[in-house]
């Protein structure tokens, strides 16, 4: 595994939003949802590209807070433009299970 400085790391603007609207992503090659996520005031609402279908229903992302990777370059997929990286983490049979927070916090609040 490779180190890093403090400093690379402080270069990441990992935020927490709310799930505010998904649905099924009919274009993208493997199967996937398009999620809105409000990332609070000083970020916005950000679209995403998000291939969890495995383990998540339209229905129970509604409301749920992930944690987003805020300043990648925006990335066309399909006929989408996703604007932030939803994560997650690969679990042990295949799928993505998301990245979330213990207890409600304020939409945009950063990791530290």
């Amino acid at each position: 595994m490779q180190t890093i400085d403090y400093e690379d790391f402080e270069k990441i603007d990992l935020r927490v939003g709310t799930i505010v609207k998904a649905e099924n992503f009919e274009k993208a090659r493997k199967p996937a949802y398009k999620i809105w996520v409000d990332l609070g005031e000083d970020v916005g609402i950000k679209k995403s590209s998000a291939q969890i279908t495995d383990y998540y229903q339209i229905d129970d992302l509604i409301g749920r807070q992930v944690v987003c990777v805020c300043n990648f370059k925006p990335r066309q997929i399909a006929d989408f433009m996703s604007e932030v990286l939803v994560t997650g983490f690969l679990a042990s049979g295949g799928g993505v299970i998301l990245t979330s927070v213990e207890r409600t916090v304020p939409n945009g609040a950063k990791l530290h």
